[in-house]
């Protein structure tokens, strides 16, 4: 039998390649060797997972855990994550309690520190969020930084919201609001609504019923166009189209789409009577009347049978629907009781003092 070509046994050493070429040196991205700052996310109960997996996306983003990271690169960067309610800059200082950011040197810190969230978020006021900010020491915490960083305390709108934390292990985390606004605060939404859709369950329930580019999508019930947007947003699709019954609501959708740069068609029309054919839609996607801003249980007990029902005929046989619903009870009653639909909940998530949950329907 012919033997192997020698080989040493010794391993290769740096510049030298196991075949005896010269090898290069290893390229890395010099952007990873940059100065890191910590942050953290802060999330809507319930989206967590949604968030987590929308930060392992950012580049460069490292030593992840849980909501918690380093980044070296621009903060716009993170001012554009979806699923996030907003953006922290993180610092821990080592000290037993809050009155330990009054000395010298750490009050010194922690202006420099706010200062270059300041830099790159050009808030025009602050407040304190923790517990028993009206004590003493935050009203002296408050003072100090108001003439430190020349902006005035506003207690309960401040733009820079700088919020503290004790660790379990010791001290306490500083953590400074990288924008004026909270993110779900959409640049895109000029017109609200009452019991408009938050941003971040739009963009999570898009995420989780599954994003393809062939996807002719309907929105029923579009009101000021929440989910129309976030979709439209987050890449190719083969057709989208919204309707309401009131008039209000789609010039309401239209302005805010064309704040958003998107064209998407949006007709005021009644959603359980449009008159198109079977099949017309490979995903639909709903946030139904939650019976307290928007309609009532009782009329619920009408309207969501028939959603039902009609969904199923627009509905393409391999298709899909996500519904968002505060009527858990009654929703999930009406699934028991038909056999239509596959169903399995996606989410359950708090908004507003709700605890709405999303459901992904397929044909049986």
């Amino acid at each position: 039998m012919p033997r192997s070509p020698a080989r040493s046994d010794r391993p290769a050493q740096w510049g030298q390649a196991p075949s005896g070429r010269k090898a290069s040196r290893p390229k890395t991205d010099y952007r990873t060797r940059q100065p890191a700052n910590e942050y953290e996310l802060e999330v809507l109960s319930g989206l967590e997972h949604v968030a987590a997996t929308e930060l392992e996306a950012v580049p460069l983003a490292r030593d992840i855990r849980g909501l918690r990271f380093w980044f070296p690169g621009d903060p716009q960067r993170l001012t554009r994550l979806r699923s996030a309610v907003a953006t922290y800059r993180v610092r821990n200082w080592d000290v037993p309690r809050p009155r330990g950011l009054l000395g010298h040197q750490q009050l010194g810190e922690l202006t420099e520190f706010l200062q270059s969230v300041l830099a790159f978020g050009e808030h025009t006021s602050f407040r304190l969020g923790a517990a028993g900010k009206e004590s003493s020491v935050m009203q002296r915490l408050a003072e100090e930084l108001q003439e430190r960083l020349n902006l005035p305390h506003k207690p309960e709108d401040g733009e820079l919201l700088i919020r503290l934390r004790p660790q379990e292990q010791g001290g306490w985390d500083v953590l400074a609001r990288i924008t004026p606004r909270p993110l779900t605060a959409r640049p895109w939404r000029v017109c609200n609504i009452s019991g408009g859709l938050n941003a971040s369950i739009a963009y999570a329930t898009h995420k989780l019923a599954g994003q393809r580019d062939i996807d002719r999508i309907f929105n029923p019930m579009s009101g000021s166009g929440t989910l129309l947007i976030e979709r439209a947003l987050m890449g190719p699709y083969d057709a989208m189209v919204g309707v309401d019954s009131d008039p209000k609501a789609v010039e309401c959708a239209r302005s805010n789409l064309k704040a958003a740069g998107r064209e998407v068609e949006v007709a005021t029309v009644d959603a359980l009577h449009t008159g198109l054919p079977p099949r017309s839609f490979d995903l639909i996607v709903a946030d139904l009347p939650w019976g307290d801003a928007i309609g009532t249980h009782g009329s619920n007990e009408v309207l969501y049978p028939a959603f039902l029902t009609e969904m199923h005929r627009l509905t393409s046989r391999q298709g899909r629907v996500a519904v968002i619903t505060h009527e858990i009870r009654m929703f999930e009653r009406l699934l028991r009781d038909q056999g239509k639909w596959h169903a399995h909940e996606l989410l359950q998530v708090y908004s507003g003092g709700h605890w709405p949950k999303v459901y992904l329907l397929n044909k049986r």
